[in-house]
């Protein structure tokens, strides 16, 4: 029987061969349509006003552009290669995209692999690096191991899941191509408490206050939203008056603004047009 801790060098072993592998893929393009609802995949800490828009005022999410629609297309595809090659590697692969349950919140699984819960994430060589120094568990700011810690609950009486206790998130770096697997022990109290806590959320009549964290840009006295902030679909909803300057390090959402960036970085709205002042 193979085992899960072998995993990805019997991958890597299999790719060295040069063998000609026939993998089936089908390509999904856009993220799977799902309705406004909470989901086991949206576990993570998230600004209660975020989550809420997001249920009862989808529309009002940033539209995504063609290029991070591609990027995720591309996500998808490397994540299903690799389970595919961990099929033609020998490995039991089962369960794949099964629905799962808790207290109510529906969820879809990567797979199960040698009976255990198997979660693929293609991710940055930044974000890849804290599966590889296993320092996700304090630094989780998109709610992996909250996720995990779901399809794991949501498994307890699944018989082909094996291992009830622990699960694995198998990282992929998308730009080198290298690969970790991340074990993970279940959360139970956690998780169960995160999903009463966003379904009290999204109960609410009105849209709760914002928590979305600023942090200051350099010593210039504006202040900017920080990282994970900047990632939410919702962030102009949470901060209508949010302006944005496009630095040659990419965009800066400032929250407050005491001193005007360089006259050479140019300010648009939240639809890219450019804001002449």
């Amino acid at each position: 029987m193979t085992s899960i801790y072998s995993l990805i060098q019997d991958v890597y072993s299999l790719l060295e061969k040069q063998e000609d592998i026939e993998i089936p893929l089908t390509i999904r393009f856009g993220e799977r349509k799902e309705p406004p609802t909470l989901r086991l995949s949206k576990m993570g800490e998230i600004c209660p006003k975020h989550l809420w828009h997001s249920i009862h005022t989808p529309h009002l999410a940033e539209k995504m552009p063609g290029k991070t629609l591609f990027k995720f297309s591309y996500g998808h595809t490397i994540e299903k290669m690799a389970i595919e090659l961990a099929k033609v590697a020998g490995h039991e692969v089962t369960g794949e995209q099964d629905e799962l349950v808790v207290d109510g919140i529906k969820g879809h699984r990567d797979c199960v692999l040698d009976g255990h819960i198997v979660d693929v994430k293609s991710c940055s060589s930044r974000m890849y690096e804290k599966f590889e120094k296993r320092t996700i568990l304090h630094d989780d700011n998109f709610g992996y191991l909250a996720q995990l810690d779901g399809y794991m609950v949501g498994s307890v009486k699944d018989n082909l899941v094996r291992v009830k206790d622990k699960a694995f998130i198998w990282a992929i770096d998308k730009v080198l191509g290298k690969m970790v697997l991340y074990e993970h022990h279940l959360r139970e109290a956690f998780i169960l408490e995160r999903v009463a806590s966003h379904k009290k959320v999204a109960a609410c009549d009105v849209p709760p206050v914002c928590t979305c964290k600023e942090v200051k840009d350099g010593e210039s006295g504006n202040f900017k939203l920080d990282v994970e902030a900047s990632y939410s679909s919702f962030k102009y909803v949470c901060k209508p008056h949010l302006r944005t300057f496009l630095y040659s390090d990419g965009p800066r959402f400032l929250t407050r603004v005491v001193r005007k960036p360089a006259p050479h970085i140019i300010e648009v709205d939240k639809y890219g047009r450019r804001v002449y002042n």
